[in-house]
């Protein structure tokens, strides 16, 4: 019987600098691995992985689209375009740690209760990248 365990959300970044430093600072995050393409953050049992969307290449070969079509999967534009779901404890604590950084995402910036039983609130990390923390109502 196959039993799931965990996931680890994996997110595309232009700098793995820039977003180390972003998620040390801004979310509160630590880096357990860094390289220069790669990154591992860690914060509680909660681990995400940065990876460099770092392949330029694709500016160049637009108007050549027809001859060879951009599939590195590396493409600078891919940055900011992944999303995770990551549970929580404490929402309200979270929810005031990250108005004060200023990272909250959406209209309304509050917590929101979803009818499925969760109550969330959304950021966007330094590319765009959207992270919904959630607690399970009940």
């Amino acid at each position: 019987m196959v039993n799931f365990k965990s996931s680890i959300p994996a997110l595309p970044v232009v700098s793995i600098k820039k977003a180390v430093d972003f998620y040390q600072i801004k979310m509160g995050f630590q880096t357990r691995h860094q390289e220069d393409t790669f990154a591992v953050m860690v914060r509680g049992g909660v681990e995400i992985h940065l990876w460099q969307a770092c392949d330029q290449s694709w500016k160049f070969r637009s108007l050549l689209l027809f001859l060879r079509l951009i599939r590195s999967g590396a493409e600078t534009f891919i940055a900011g375009t992944a999303s995770c779901r990551i549970k929580v404890e404490g929402i309200e604590e979270l929810y005031q740690e990250y108005k004060d950084q200023g990272v909250l995402h959406g209209e309304h910036n509050t917590i929101e209760e979803q009818y499925w039983g969760d109550r969330d609130l959304s950021t966007l990390d330094l590319y765009g990248n959207l992270l919904t923390f959630y607690e399970e109502i009940g």
